[in-house]
């Protein structure tokens, strides 16, 4: 069948690379140019890569085979378990985040049409009028790069030591604050959100696509707060400040929050009870990251309704695995 080119507006942006091959494929499935998307009988042709449980592009290129580099210290460990979450991991090089940024310049176009692929989209999820927060889930179903950073070592390899165990893919998350406007993401527990899931081994790594300061609404957490209870869940994206009527006495004399700035690139990891949230961003330049959430393998599903939108359902009780929660990395 002949494939056909159809044009596009100019919002819409040339991926990093002109094209790509998927693995175990002889043929060219899809491709894009600036303003132009391949089509076979009218219909765009964006393939769903979460078929794919190993890299398809090219972000990974040359790392080291030496994944013991990759290793937290017992410092670092110690940390975690003491205060919930631990700052300052290396997960890219500076060439890497530029070709993230590039696909999120596309991603970020309600008009791309990889859009249906993603869970949630929100072009602004702020309840704020005069602020914006662009939020989305399912990245990694749509473009090399973030699908990639998946498999990246410099995230498995720590991601396992804290999990103690074999990582498996839960979901992504995009968070952008645009300049001058980006909203605040309110003080939250990750599980709050989750508890469709069980037992409770979950672990989130934030990655700063700039960075991340004070200034312009870096993550702040509440060292310790992996140890308190589950907490009622907020507007993610509503008032900072919301969860903070919920809070008995006791809990509110340990409310010290504690600004983690990161450099682009870097990461913190944080335990899914810990309390985090960021504020709001008014400098000149935008505050964009990328979140991973994982979970130890073993976790299973707490629901009979779907887990994420467009997802099969896994019957409650059973193991979370398939297409959509593919294993990542097994240290054994």
């Amino acid at each position: 069948m002949r494939a056909r080119s159809v044009r596009r507006s100019k919002s819409f942006h040339e991926l990093a690379s002109p094209f790509v091959r998927f693995p175990q494929r002889k043929t060219l499935y899809w491709r894009l140019n600036v303003n132009t998307v391949t089509c076979v009988s009218g219909v765009n042709m964006i393939e769903d890569l979460s078929r794919y449980h190993q890299p398809v592009g090219t972000l990974l290129t040359g790392l080291s085979a030496d994944w013991k580099q990759y290793r937290l210290d017992e410092e670092q460990l110690k940390f975690f378990r003491e205060n919930g979450y631990l700052k300052g991991v290396r997960i890219f090089r500076d060439e890497q985040v530029e070709v993230l940024r590039g696909e999120l310049d596309q991603l970020m176009n309600p008009e791309h049409p990889g859009r249906h692929l993603f869970h949630e989209y929100h072009s602004n999820e702020s309840t704020d009028p005069n602020r914006v927060v662009f939020h989305a889930l399912g990245a990694w179903r749509v473009l090399p790069g973030f699908h990639d950073l998946l498999w990246n070592p410099a995230f498995l390899v720590p991601a396992s030591q804290l999990l103690g165990g074999p990582v498996r893919f839960w979901h992504d998350q995009l968070f952008c604050k645009p300049a001058r406007h980006g909203g605040v993401v309110a003080w939250h527990q990750d599980y709050s959100y989750w508890t469709r899931t069980t037992p409770l081994a979950h672990l989130t790594c934030w990655i700063g696509l700039d960075d991340s300061t004070r200034e312009n609404g870096c993550l702040n957490y509440i060292p310790g707060s992996h140890k308190w209870p589950d907490l009622p869940k907020p507007i993610l994206t509503g008032e900072m400040d919301d969860i903070l009527d919920d809070l008995p006495e006791e809990l509110r004399e340990k409310f010290q929050p504690v600004a983690v700035e990161l450099k682009k690139g870097e990461s913190s990891f944080h335990h899914a009870r810990t309390m985090h949230g960021s504020h709001a961003n008014n400098t000149p330049s935008p505050r964009r990251a990328t979140v991973i959430n994982v979970f130890r393998d073993g976790v299973m599903s707490n629901a009979d309704e779907p887990l994420l939108t467009g997802v099969p359902v896994i019957p409650r009780g059973n193991k979370m695995g398939g297409q959509f929660f593919p294993l990542l990395f097994d240290p054994q």
